[in-house]
């Protein structure tokens, strides 16, 4: 908050130039505390989703994977709810769903039919089942995807599993096998071989974690910028998280603005306390001097 003291005669004396700079600088100022308290509701609001779809996610996790199994039997058990659950519903309009919300994802036919949102429902149920997995992207040589599958931590190891198809890749002897092993023809013909209709294209020559291509001009040269800097930026975090769940990316979105205006509103109150001089009406030393005053025992005079 703003005010000026000796408002009369003192700001008489201010230089039209210098009238106009503090209308200006509290006009920055009331719309900065405006855009602060618009942002710290958006906040709230955006943790009480994310909160609501965890449980959600918590509830759905526990009904059809057992608490006790391992990371082996927890993906299973999710591949075989997707491969032979309950009947789900057919939206009459497809392209009117919610690709980034889990409850749509888990509730309807055709877009666990999907690689991207059946992967998107794989991870989801997986991270509230205690696993580690995060999404990879199959590209083509022009580095647009062609198939999305998950990475799940077993044994130390980034192993594939395919949601779209339902299945956990292994070779012929069974081991599980992750996108390295995966480069080898011979390997991923013995992985995919008995899968029905598996496109030989799906291969793992490339991949990518998170495509910045999809940015406008070709990504603007972000990856390899990033690459120079730290070539296994891509995964540092799960950027499937942030990306494919939308309740997350509001939340994470609504803390960096809260932030960010929370610094501006610093640098402004500098600004003003150091350069204009205008005696602000300090909110934390109000509340400070009324809370002191209720809790003083008032003294009696005789």
């Amino acid at each position: 908050m703003l005010r000026v003291q000796n408002h009369g005669a003192w700001n008489n004396s201010l230089s039209p130039v210098l009238k106009a700079g503090h209308r200006i600088f509290r006009a920055t100022w009331w719309s900065a505390n405006v855009l602060l308290v618009l942002a710290v509701l958006s906040l709230f609001f955006a943790g009480g989703w994310e909160y609501s779809v965890r449980e959600y996610l918590r509830g759905f996790s526990d009904a059809i994977i057992p608490a006790a199994s391992s990371p082996e039997l927890k993906v299973e058990a999710i591949l075989s709810w997707m491969r032979s659950g309950p009947p789900r519903p057919m939206a009459s309009n497809p392209d009117e769903l919610s690709k980034r919300d889990p409850e749509t994802t888990l509730n309807y036919q055709q877009l666990l039919s999907v690689c991207g949102t059946a992967t998107n429902a794989f991870l989801n149920l997986a991270r509230s089942s205690g696993l580690n997995v995060r999404r990879l992207l199959l590209l083509t040589p022009q580095r647009t995807t062609k198939h999305v599958v998950a990475e799940v931590l077993i044994d130390d190891r980034w192993v594939i599993a395919d949601p779209t198809y339902r299945v956990l890749l292994r070779d012929a002897q069974g081991h599980f096998l992750t996108r390295k092993d995966l480069q080898n023809p011979a390997v991923f013909q013995q992985a995919t071989g008995a899968l029905p209709n598996y496109p030989r294209e799906f291969n793992f020559d490339r991949f990518a974690h998170v495509r910045v291509a999809r940015l406008p001009l070709d990504g603007m040269g972000v990856r390899k910028v990033l690459d120079s800097i730290n070539p296994g930026w891509d995964e540092m975090l799960d950027w499937s998280l942030l990306l494919e769940r939308e309740s997350f990316f509001v939340l994470i979105a609504s803390a960096a603005v809260t932030l960010l205006l929370l610094l501006l509103r610093l640098i402004l109150g500098w600004y003003a306390d150091n350069r204009l001089r205008i005696t602000r009406f300090r909110f934390r030393e109000h509340v400070f001097r009324a809370g002191t005053a209720f809790f003083t025992t008032p003294e009696i005079k005789q």
